[in-house]
């Protein structure tokens, strides 16, 4: 079959505030990380070998998924960092470095290896895509997906050949100067050789060092242009935008937790909810040990993470709730996410918990 590599080193500073306390394939989506859908997907398609590079937080990401027997797999954790000073800190060695430091500790990729990006969720044919991979004899496959014309300048772009042989990449190039719509979707296959390639010891980069070294020694190197859900969570507004379309149950295997009470509205265990006198209209998810006082308005896509309380007289519209977050009475939260100490709007802006600049309050509802 073939082993699989989870990318999941990173700083994930784009999506900050969400990546201040958890590393980004940490992130979660309908109470669940990023990186459980992952792993799930490649159990169904028979990847059971799994490697992945952490760095930043790496202690929460070990915690969560351990060994991995829960979902039927095997996985292993690289650690990459550095001493400084007496103290141990993250230092990735970018996505092919890392590669290499496993493949020279235990020259485990020893077979076919399928490599994910910790922080998008994927329907991909992976049985489909590695059949491909293997029928063209490819030392190396990236799977892409056609993207609009106006939406290239965010992608890195491959340009291939009628045959699907990469010949160049162009990175967010302008839809001027855009030589094709094919954009990378951070997943790779590689053969062992592909690892032999990058050099050892040193910061090496999958996207923008290991590719053209192997266009320019023009290998068997291929795209793959398939037909998928990639759901990438790069940006807090990415982020905002995928939640709205889950809670809408347009992506599939991410079913809505907890137990269907009303058409579109889900609740979990022990919640109070006068339910005669707030106004709830789905799609909703109300999570465990959940308070919804007298006179507050829930209007979906929303989520409203466990353990927290919304006030007499407040609304929360198309917003996310991390878990016991605190709406102050009569505060209005539309198009947001708000955690204890933060909250952001669907655009990124951040304001932080006591800002007395702030018209909004909230808090934390265990305390």
């Amino acid at each position: 079959m073939a082993k699989g590599m989870i990318l999941a080193a990173g700083q994930g500073t784009r999506v900050r505030p969400l990546t201040r306390d958890l590393p980004k394939p940490m992130v979660p989506i309908l109470g669940k990380p990023v990186m459980e859908y992952l792993i799930e997907h490649l159990a169904r398609h028979g990847i059971t070998e799994i490697m992945v590079n952490v760095a930043y937080h790496h202690h929460k990401i070990e915690q969560y998924f351990g060994d991995g027997a829960r979902w039927g797999v095997q996985i292993g954790y690289a650690y990459e960092g550095v001493r400084d000073h007496g103290d141990i800190i993250p230092k990735p060695l970018g996505s092919a470095g890392g590669m290499r430091r496993i493949q020279d500790f235990s020259g485990f990729f020893d077979e076919t290896t399928l490599v994910l990006c910790g922080d998008a969720i994927i329907d991909l044919d992976i049985t489909a895509a590695l059949a491909e991979h293997k029928a063209k004899g490819a030392i190396a496959s990236v799977v892409t997906l056609d993207v609009p014309l106006a939406d290239v300048v965010s992608y890195g772009i491959v340009v291939a050949a009628p045959d699907g042989h990469i010949e160049s990449f162009q990175e967010k190039p302008s839809p001027a100067e855009a030589k094709s719509t094919l954009a990378s979707t951070g997943i790779y296959i590689f053969e062992p050789a592909v690892i032999g390639k990058i050099p050892p010891g040193q910061v090496y980069d999958i996207g923008s060092q290991l590719f053209p070294q192997l266009v320019a020694e023009k290998l068997p190197f291929y795209a793959q242009n398939r037909f998928f859900n990639w759901i990438d969570i790069g940006r807090v507004s990415d982020y905002w935008s995928v939640l709205q379309r889950v809670l809408r149950g347009e992506v599939k295997d991410m079913p809505m937790p907890g137990h269907e009470v009303k058409p579109g509205i889900w609740v979990g265990l022990n919640t109070s909810i006068p339910w005669d006198k707030v106004s709830i209209t789905g799609p909703v998810y109300i999570g465990a040990s959940v308070k919804v006082e007298p006179g507050a308005t829930i209007t979906g896509p929303a989520w409203i993470g466990h353990g927290s309380v919304v006030r007499s007289g407040a609304r929360v519209t198309r917003s996310i709730l991390f878990e016991y977050t605190r709406i102050a009475a009569d505060m209005h939260f539309n198009e947001m996410i708000v955690s204890p100490q933060y909250c952001v709007d669907r655009y990124g802006e951040t304001l932080y918990r006591g800002d007395d600049t702030a018209q909004l309050r909230w808090g934390d509802a265990r305390a």
